[in-house]
């Protein structure tokens, strides 16, 4: 996907929308004489930990439901978007439970092409954009694209460069850098600005936090599904509309010449190493079925911020609260399996 959210009364309009989503949990008790699970591979599933919170919440949803309804070992490992990717590749993870096809769309279709990587189901639909908050754009009604930031470097002053503007990008070494990269030329603005990149997710989350509180004017790139973007009032800056040719070039380290574009929507996959889908078709089934609502996640993440939780405690939080939509993905006997250990906790 981490850390205590500082910001609960601003966030406790969010809180109390996601009350209203209504979420059911099943509480039908396994059958008595349910037969112990055999897990298929005598080994341990190896999940990729992508370091945001949506992608550690659903790792934590997707290793319980093996844990307990598929009778099966698992272990994460943390790591950055391409690194991980190339360890799917190569088997040394077995599933990868969100990528971002559009944000690494090079990469991925050679990871495809292989042959040692699938991407199965539709997890759900992500977005990405730069966002400044509403405060702002009242601000400066004049504001309204990427663009225009040309004429506001004054209102975002880089504290580290007077002279330049400050632009909140990625966190130092996920894959989005380039595209912010790209963009940012692309849109002749890295002559006035600087592109920020805070060394973590939690860092970058901090810095919007802090600029919210104190209504200071802040532009930055966050992405959909996220808490954050759910929780506080923004405003997304205009992007010419998506072209496909620019964008990928948009994606490419070295884009010669870059050509600013909408973000591409993602729809997220779950990424699974070919030769783990053959050993255990079961467990691809299922993770091929695997669909989150968007309202599901929403509130699932803004449970996780209110309430200054782990992403694994998040995890179980959707399980509990979400029976109706998880039961879908798999067998009838494995999801009595998942409620009846749930009901244990």
């Amino acid at each position: 996907m981490r850390n205590p959210h500082p910001l609960a009364p601003v966030l406790g309009a969010f809180a109390l929308a996601a009350a209203f989503i209504a979420p059911t949990a099943s509480a039908a008790p396994p059958p008595a004489t349910s037969p112990a699970p055999t897990c298929e591979v005598d080994r341990p599933v190896r999940f990729s930990g992508l370091n945001w919170e949506s992608n550690l919440v659903l790792a934590g949803i997707e290793r319980y439901v093996l844990e307990h309804g598929y009778g099966c070992k698992t272990t994460v490992e943390i790591g950055e978007t391409l690194p991980m990717l190339a360890a799917l590749q190569r088997g040394d993870v077995d599933v990868t439970p969100e990528v971002w096809p559009g944000q690494i769309e090079g990469a991925w279709k050679k990871a495809l092409a292989s042959g040692k990587a699938l991407g199965v189901g539709h997890v759900y639909d992500a977005g990405e954009g730069w966002y400044i908050p509403r405060y702002t754009a009242e601000r400066h009604p004049d504001l309204k694209s990427a663009s225009d930031l040309t004429r506001f470097k004054e209102v975002f002053i880089d504290p580290e460069d007077p002279g330049r503007g400050r632009i909140y990008g990625c966190p130092a070494g996920w894959a989005c850098g380039t595209l912010n990269d790209n963009l940012l030329r692309a849109l002749k603005l890295d002559k006035d600005y600087s592109l920020f990149a805070p060394g973590s997710g939690a860092a970058q989350k901090a810095a919007i936090v802090s600029a919210y509180k104190r209504k200071r004017d802040i532009v930055f790139y966050y992405w959909t599904p996220t808490s954050l973007v759910g929780a506080l009032d923004l405003v997304k800056l205009e992007l010419p509309a998506f072209d496909q040719a620019a964008y990928t070039c948009m994606t490419d380290p070295k884009c010669a010449n870059p050509v600013a574009t909408e973000f591409k929507p993602n729809p997220v996959v779950t990424g699974v190493n070919a030769a783990f889908a053959k050993q255990a078709p079961k467990i691809t089934e299922f993770l091929t079925k695997l669909t989150v609502p968007d309202e599901a996640i929403d509130a699932t993440l803004g449970w996780l911020e209110n309430e200054g939780k782990e992403p694994e405690d998040a995890s179980r939080y959707f399980l509990k609260q979400y029976g109706s939509v998880w039961r879908q993905w798999m067998p009838a006997d494995v999801a009595d399996r998942v409620q009846a250990a749930l009901q244990k906790e």
